[in-house]
């Protein structure tokens, strides 16, 4: 079994004779908040849908959470909590009423549903929203509440797909402060995104280019490997060589 939160060797996806993904060789410590960072079409969200067992590898291989992805998917999924690029909870149903649903479908307790829901709620500060429906309360608390419930079953690693888009710069730090208590709490954080500024609070980051991964480090190794004093110049340099 990995030593790692996530391993992978060799990571590589094609969709005939195109490669979306390519050699992707990586890992994630246990407890790390994890930068995946690329341009559209680079190839993170196929890399994502391969480490959350959704797609299989054309070749190599990977760890999740103890478990290898090709062959022990369904105990990958247990494991893992994951948050879509899209608000993934149901908006015809109210706070409460999605929690609920969430929780029997990650097979927990009534009574662990009752008493996680009250921390969960307490924790973002929605407890006066538990009867609302979802569409009515702002897209700040919504995509709070999403982490939340993609949390709700103590998932040894969770996967946030581009989870601030949208929202305001403050509850876009909010966001990060409920990531950092996550990490902090042990889990382990790999979290896409197309803000730099938020790159920076990764304790590593990758950025990806056509399908491979074209730098990685901590936020200050890679500034310094490429000559670069900010991420937004970084970026540029590797996705639009010649116009940094």
């Amino acid at each position: 079994m990995s030593a790692f939160a996530i391993e992978t060797h060799g990571l590589t996806r094609r969709f005939g004779e195109f490669v979306a993904v390519r050699d992707l060789t990586f890992h994630v410590a246990q407890g790390e908040v994890f930068g995946f960072l690329g341009a559209n079409g680079a190839g993170k969200t196929t890399a994502m849908r391969m480490l959350i067992g959704l797609l299989e590898p054309s070749d190599g291989s990977a760890q999740v959470a103890g478990y290898d992805i090709a062959t022990d998917s369904e105990a990958v999924r247990r494991n893992i909590g994951y948050m879509s690029q899209k608000f993934s909870l149901y908006d015809d149903l109210t706070v409460q009423e999605n929690i609920t649903l969430y929780g029997g479908i990650y097979g927990l307790s009534n009574a662990q549903i009752a008493e996680r829901t009250h921390a969960l709620l307490g924790r973002i500060g929605l407890e006066h929203a538990r009867k609302e429906l979802v569409r009515r309360i702002p897209l700040g608390w919504k995509q709070q509440l999403a982490l939340s419930v993609a949390l709700l079953h103590e998932p040894k690693i969770v996967f946030l797909d581009e989870p601030t888009g949208g929202v305001d710069p403050i509850t876009r730090r909010r966001f990060w402060e409920l990531i950092y208590e996550t990490a902090a709490a042990g889990t382990t954080v790999l979290v896409t995104t197309h803000y730099l500024d938020e790159a920076e609070y990764c304790d590593r980051l990758s950025i990806m280019v056509e399908g491979a991964i074209a730098a990685m480090g901590t936020p200050g190794e890679v500034k310094r490997e490429f000559g670069v004093t900010s991420l937004d110049e970084l970026f540029l340099q590797l996705t639009r060589p010649g116009a940094a």
